[in-house]
């Protein structure tokens, strides 16, 4: 506790790993968005890339915003400490 009130390492790192995760998580998200928005297309040259990237960047936004919520894999990591 004290090192959180100096701060230490503890709070610092919690923030780290959360970014960390969250950050992952975002990205795979991003990914996923997009290979679905670009599967919708019949043909490659149909793709409107306009509407992939703001899918796939709004998409990156509410996982960020949803991993604020928490994160299991942070959770999880806690509990096996």
């Amino acid at each position: 506790f004290e090192e959180d009130m100096k701060g230490g390492g503890i709070m610092k790192n919690d923030w780290k790993r959360w970014f960390q995760a969250a950050g992952i998580r975002a990205l795979k998200t991003v990914a996923q968005t997009a290979a679905a928005t670009v599967g919708a297309s019949t043909l490659l040259s149909e793709v409107n890339w306009g509407v992939v990237c703001s899918a796939a960047l709004l998409a990156g936004v509410l996982s960020l915003l949803t991993s604020v919520a928490g994160l299991p894999e942070i959770q999880t990591a806690d509990e096996d400490e």
